[in-house]
């Protein structure tokens, strides 16, 4: 069965669950605190029967000062708790997104975190997106390094400014996606007419990494460049109305076939994070001639799927040409991410 991630509320987990083992063991607390948190809401990963995640986030205002040195006064996304057990996938990546989707939606100036040094693997995961160790905190559990990361001040990488999308100084597409490989590719961007179940916990569907496999030329792109998926219909000659834009990702790095000296290698790209099998791809990489690789962040889901009727009825896109991989003006890609309501923050101009 797979796994997803979900709201519930403390009350709806018991503490008695062998998950929690080691947060009781870390925090003598925990049991008590846990009690208290009945009617609060956390985020769990789980299959149905097994926990293998939580998270819990907290909005504060004002400065932190049980911490050393203080965190100055500004409202803050505190992430109070968190244990993943990722058992070979990315399910940390997926978490870290629901932080920063959390924190835009709640508008957040600032993320905080506390965690054990001995949390390498945790801490290396938080760093890669643009937190940096800025105080610590000594309980009688002991003491924990303080990570935080700005959500106004911005360093220009890529990484450690996601999820936000830089549009100055580059290039705007538009990259068309069947409706087989939508869902499995960018789990958020689910539309209401697709079943949840669509969303496995296998690693293209929990990173914030994505890799796009095509005959198209998609050396057109260059590393930073915006770009707008675009799910095609699932009925055929109904494009008009079922056709829609849905997610917004910036490219990191675009490989051809000739890049790759063996499919051996092709393999070790682009399976971690790819919606093909591995049959699938040795099949791919040894039948097409004109192949290229397209490695992206998956920035934001739209919360309103535009269709392609009305970005022609709205005189935002023409017809032609083809809407495979086209690209967009900026007033085009302005518009269509006005149009898909996503947090006007994520856009730095």
């Amino acid at each position: 069965m797979s796994r997803r991630l979900r709201l519930t509320k403390f009350r709806n987990l018991s503490i008695e669950d062998p998950f929690f083992d080691s947060l009781k063991k870390g925090y003598r607390e925990f049991p008590e605190w846990f009690s208290r948190k009945a009617d609060e809401d956390l985020y769990v990963v789980d299959d149905g029967k097994e926990l293998s995640g939580m998270i819990y986030l907290k909005r504060e205002n004002g400065a932190v000062n049980d911490v050393v040195p203080p965190l100055p006064a500004k409202k803050w996304l505190k992430v109070g708790t968190l244990k993943i057990v990722a058992k070979g996938t990315k399910l940390g990546e997926r978490v870290i997104k629901k932080v920063f989707d959390t924190a835009l939606d709640q508008n957040a100036e600032s993320i905080y975190v506390t965690v054990f040094e001995v949390h390498d693997s945790l801490i290396t995961l938080f760093k890669r997106y643009g937190f940096q160790q800025s105080a610590t905190k000594t309980t009688d559990n002991g003491t924990e390094i303080v990570l935080t990361r700005s959500l106004t001040d911005f360093t220009g990488d890529r990484l450690k400014d996601y999820p936000f999308v830089h549009i100055v100084g580059h290039s705007y597409w538009l990259l068309a996606i069947y409706p087989a490989y939508h869902t499995r590719l960018l789990p958020d961007s689910i539309l209401r007419n697709e079943a949840q179940e669509i969303v496995q916990d296998v690693s293209h569907s929990n990173t914030i990494h994505k890799v796009y496999i095509s005959g198209l030329p998609l050396q057109r792109m260059s590393p930073g460049d915006v770009v707008i998926f675009y799910r095609t219909t699932d009925r055929p000659g109904q494009a008009y109305f079922r056709s829609v834009v849905s997610s917004v990702c910036i490219v990191e790095e675009v490989k051809t076939k000739k890049e790759f000296p063996n499919v051996e290698a092709f393999l070790a790209y682009t399976k971690p994070r790819s919606v093909f099998s591995e049959l699938e791809l040795r099949d791919i990489f040894t039948k097409r001639k004109r192949l290229s690789v397209a490695k992206m962040t998956y920035n934001a889901a739209f919360n309103r799927r535009t269709t392609r009727g009305t970005l022609i009825d709205d005189d935002i896109m023409s017809v032609q040409p083809r809407w495979d991989l086209r690209s967009l003006t900026r007033n085009q890609l302005l518009k269509i991410l006005d149009m898909g309501k996503i947090n006007a923050r994520l856009v730095i101009n």
